[in-house]
């Protein structure tokens, strides 16, 4: 199955470089109006995942917004910009907030874009969609390229989990804890949602413990452009360094025949691949179970064990982390945080909820002495 990737080299966020990486990378693709038609609505969706400043490379950078609709405006289409953030917030009270810190709010009013909130949903399957989608007619993806501790990237597909309102998020990651299973949930959303076209921010990147603050920024200088999630994201794979089957949500969605996996089977235009290819990226601890063969994970998987750990020095109390908590294991007691471990299932919400990078994962002893 064949499918087409642009890339654009992007050196950094300055306002002209990225109108100019967006517009070239859509316009190889065969120009905006083959993907949207005039006078219609438009929802652009970024990843919003916390309260960040854009230069911390967590959440995708407003001048890449701003691009976007840019291009639009030149359709005259309505455009609607919102996301629904992490799970452990509280979209009615902190999005405003979080709308201020990335940026997205002084983009939202020097464009003259509405800013739309994700707190209404309807059943799609198993999902809580938000009701936005039934407001526009297209819907544009503009994922931030990063590491992740549970998926290992963040890309196109994993960005779609933010349509999701709300909440229930915690819910689906208490449902779908082991990474298998977290994957073919992200599948399932990914086929009953295609974006319409998906822009991916890689002009600074995440590696190591992403996708919150404990990653650690990476210049790319990448904009990348199709309308295939797939074969998006086995090129973010293949500059990782990774195969694209590493990456469970590829293989996943490459076995249900929705997009190109393999690298041969993906025309990508603009700059080469191996233009953004260097070292490989730090990846986070846990990305050892892709890498070893099923069988011998079944062997060893009841020995070795990743677990949350909490740098006391670091933790300022917010209490992000007990939110965060699917399985409601985190407690505070005379201002510590603590972990029961016997209930713990590993989905690292806390380590993506904290805002100060407390958190971090650690290895047992076992997974230690056999340099997992």
């Amino acid at each position: 199955m064949g499918s087409v990737v642009a890339l654009v080299k992007c050196a950094d966020y300055s306002t002209d470089d990225v109108e100019r990486a967006i517009r070239q990378a859509v316009g190889l693709l065969g120009g905006v109006e083959k993907f949207i038609k005039p006078d219609s609505r438009v929802l652009v969706k970024p990843n919003l995942l916390t309260a960040k400043e854009p230069e911390s490379g967590i959440t995708t950078h407003p001048q890449i917004v701003r691009a976007v609709i840019h291009l639009l405006k030149d359709i005259n289409v309505h455009i609607y910009l919102g996301d629904s953030p992490s799970a452990w917030i509280d979209e009615s009270k902190e999005i405003e907030f979080i709308w201020e810190k990335t940026g997205m709010k002084r983009v939202a009013e020097e464009e003259g874009v509405e800013l739309v909130k994700f707190t209404q949903a309807r059943w799609c399957g198993k999902f809580p969609l938000t009701t936005c989608l039934d407001e526009v007619d297209y819907f544009i993806s503009l994922p931030k390229f990063k590491t992740h501790d549970l998926t290992i990237l963040t890309g196109a597909i994993k960005n779609l989990f933010g349509l999701i309102s709300g909440r229930y998020k915690i819910e689906l990651h208490k449902r779908y804890f082991a990474p298998r299973l977290f994957a073919q949930m992200l599948v399932d959303l990914y086929q009953a949602v295609r974006p319409t076209l998906t822009i991916v921010d890689g002009i600074v990147a995440l590696e190591g413990e992403g996708p919150s603050s404990r990653g650690k920024r990476r210049s790319v200088g990448l904009i990348a452009a199709g309308d295939d999630c797939v074969g998006i994201d086995s090129i973010l794979a293949s500059i990782m360094g990774l195969r694209p089957e590493e990456i469970l949500t590829t293989q996943e969605a490459s076995r249900r025949r929705l997009g190109a996996a393999r690298i041969q089977d993906i025309q990508v235009l603009g700059e080469q691949l191996s233009a953004f290819v260097g070292e490989p990226f730090k990846l986070p601890v846990t990305s050892f179970k892709y890498k070893i063969p099923r069988p011998i994970i079944e062997l060893i998987k009841k020995l070795v064990r990743f677990y949350p750990s909490v740098n006391s020095g670091l933790c300022s109390r917010c209490g992000a982390c007990l939110k965060a908590c699917p399985v409601n294991v985190i407690k505070q007691k005379d201002g510590a945080i603590t972990i029961d471990y016997s209930g713990c299932i590993a989905c690292f919400c806390c380590q993506e909820a904290c805002p100060e990078g407390a958190i971090s994962i650690k290895r047992n002893l076992i997974a230690r002495l056999i340099k997992l």
